[in-house]
């Protein structure tokens, strides 16, 4: 995809809720507390005595995990760097905890891949280990963003000027495969509200994202959003509602 910075800004204006600076946090935090709550959730109902639900789950969890780790790189890479270089020390404490949280993803990785070799005997208990341990690191999350989206948002607005961070952003996304971005928008979108969710989309095509790959997009969005949130971003394209779907 090309430059988001037309989509994020337009995300940003639809997302303000009583705020008047862009947020490079919010969108790709709703998408982690969704992926994260999604992930804990599949653990916890995975059947023991079914190898292929096993695997399958074994395989979502380092999926998730890679993730994590990438965006724990991307945060330090362009979000840390930017804010110490005028708010020296300031990403301190939070870089402390993507320490922690790397290791924690790490000792996860070996608990996931453990699981996809147990035994019909030992899965009951490596599911129950592996659960235990995502529960803490999804609380550990859920408490980290929030810092995240309150101080250290705080500390971008009084540095930076939206378009510096518009051009952190930008430089963030630059790095991200495709495949990877795909993933995240299908996590994104349908935990988006509608106005945030179409100026994701509307965003894509001011910033000349070619036309496959906003499909690409729609498709991995579609299954997740129910008749009227399908109807209702269709007609904010410009495209005719789906027949049959609630109309908005």
């Amino acid at each position: 995809m090309q430059s988001h910075t037309q989509e994020m800004a337009a995300l940003a204006e639809a997302a303000r809720n009583g705020q008047t600076r862009f947020n490079l946090y919010a969108g790709i935090h709703k998408a982690m507390r969704a992926m994260l709550a999604d992930t804990l959730h599949r653990i916890g109902r995975t059947d023991p005595d079914n190898p292929d639900e096993v695997a399958d789950t074994a395989q979502a969890v380092a999926q998730m995990l890679a993730f994590c780790h990438s965006h724990v790189q991307h945060e330090n890479t362009f979000v840390h760097t930017a804010l110490e270089s005028r708010c020296a020390g300031v990403t301190q404490t939070v870089a402390h905890d993507h320490t922690g949280h790397l290791h924690h993803i790490a000792e996860l990785g070996r608990l996931a891949a453990s699981l996809a070799e147990a035994s019909t005997q030992e899965r009951a208990a490596s599911l129950q280990s592996l659960y235990l341990l995502f529960a803490l690191f999804v609380a550990d999350n859920l408490a980290h963003m929030h810092v995240e989206e309150t101080a250290l948002n705080n500390a971008l607005w009084a540095s930076h000027t939206d378009a510096e961070i518009l051009a952190i952003h930008d430089a963030l996304v630059a790095t991200i495969p495709f495949e990877e971005t795909l993933w995240t928008m299908r996590w994104m979108l349908p935990h988006l509200h509608a106005g945030e969710r179409l100026a994701v989309l509307q965003g894509m095509k001011a910033g000349g994202a070619p036309a496959e790959a906003i499909q690409a997009v729609l498709e991995a969005a579609r299954p997740h959003l129910n008749e009227r949130e399908w109807a209702q971003l269709l007609r904010g394209l410009g495209q005719a509602p789906v027949p049959g779907l609630v109309a908005v």
